[in-house]
């Protein structure tokens, strides 16, 4: 595996599974040249999946076209409750790809006790995807998750059908919280990738001054690219190229590997003081550690620990777009990023609900400033855009 791979999510035509004639030979041309650039750089894992749109087909004109043996494809099949159907969906996804077998099969989004139970129970759509891999279809057999870190740990350590050899989990320098299911992964020599570093990661192709300065000397998308890869336990990081020029930042991260140990720690340490300046010793470096309640069990399903994350990276790194982004995705992302946000939190009992926490007398003040500063027009997940 590289180090950086390339994912299949932003060069496609459209987010909806349209039929090749439709897509504008100019936007083909840029998906082909995107790949053809990939591989040229040696980026040789190509990532995509069954519900990213037209990826796959499109990717149907130009993986054949490469030497089997130089390439390394991943495509994901979200579970459901009928193996059969995930089983018919991964054949259709082989069909557009347009190749014998895939180097990587995950299921697509295990976020929630419901998707984890559809894929490990006996039968359940693992033991399909072990069915696909004895037929010679797909090589190995992970997991993709936008999940809570015990979801993550319980996918991690599942056993029964040989349990995963890898998963896609996010984890970056603004979020931390998955790292012991890292962790775990590397004791039970699964391979890990990172998912979307640059843009889940901060939007770090947009940075905000404040950033851009507090990673000098290195743009924010190399410190993020050399923060990951510093550590051994994460192997790969998936990169989602629009355009050929896309993997020049991360390029040069790769090329400065060998001094990432020299080169990292001062600007974690200038991030780190940035954060804690900025919250003035509020408690809320981590509000996920502090006694918050989850969503699901919150008032008007509030996702608290969310909300006062954006609001430190805003008020710490200036983050404001990333945030604003992130925030009014609540309320519309589903098991992908659940929960609401603070619109109706005058109105509900949210300091009750957090009477565990220290952070109690604060919430309901909190989270009135994070809507001002964050509320806008809600946001759409891509995959449920029209374009």
């Amino acid at each position: 595996m590289p180090v950086i791979s390339c994912g299949g999510m932003r060069y496609q035509f459209k987010w909806q599974d349209v039929p090749l004639e439709q897509v504008p030979p100019e936007n083909q041309q840029n998906l082909e040249d995107t790949i053809r650039r990939s591989v040229e750089l040696g980026i040789n894992h190509i990532e995509t999946a069954r519900g990213y749109g037209s990826s796959e087909r499109q990717l149907g004109l130009i993986l054949p076209k490469f030497p089997r043996h130089r390439i390394i494809v991943q495509t994901k099949i979200a579970p459901n409750a009928d193996p059969a159907k995930f089983t018919a969906e991964f054949e259709d996804s082989l069909s557009r790809l347009r190749l014998d077998y895939v180097d990587l099969l995950a299921l697509h989004g295990i976020n929630n006790e419901q998707v984890l139970e559809w894929s490990i129970r006996p039968g359940g759509c693992l033991a399909a995807a072990r069915a696909i891999q004895k037929r010679g279809l797909a090589r190995h057999i992970g997991f993709s998750t936008h999940g809570s870190r015990e979801v993550i740990l319980q996918a991690v350590r599942h056993d029964a059908d040989g349990g995963f050899d890898y998963v896609n989990l996010h984890w970056y320098y603004i979020y931390q919280r998955n790292w012991p299911a890292i962790e775990e992964a590397a004791r039970r020599d699964m391979g890990v990738f990172i998912i979307s570093p640059s843009d889940k990661g901060g939007m770090l192709f947009d940075p905000p001054p404040r950033l851009v300065e507090l990673c000098r000397p290195l743009h924010p998308i190399v410190f993020n690219d050399l923060f990951c890869l510093l550590r051994p336990q994460v192997h790969t990081l998936s990169i989602g190229a629009a355009r050929p020029g896309d993997f020049d930042l991360h390029v040069q991260a790769v090329e400065m590997l060998h001094k990432a140990a020299e080169l990292v720690p001062p600007i974690v340490e200038r991030l780190d003081k940035a954060l804690r300046d900025a919250l003035d010793h509020e408690l809320l470096i981590d509000p996920y550690e502090l006694d918050l309640p989850r969503w699901e069990k919150t008032p008007g399903e509030v996702n608290i620990p969310v909300i006062l994350w954006l609001r430190n990276l805003v008020r710490a790194y200036d983050m404001k777009k990333y945030a604003q982004m992130r925030y009014n995705l609540l309320g519309n992302g589903g098991h992908w990023f659940p929960g609401h946000n603070a619109e109706r939190a005058g109105e509900l009992p949210l300091a009750q609900a957090c009477a565990h926490s220290p952070l109690a007398p604060h919430i309901t003040r909190w989270l009135a400033e994070a809507h001002q500063m964050l509320g806008q027009e809600a946001v759409k997940r891509l995959s449920q855009s029209d374009s």
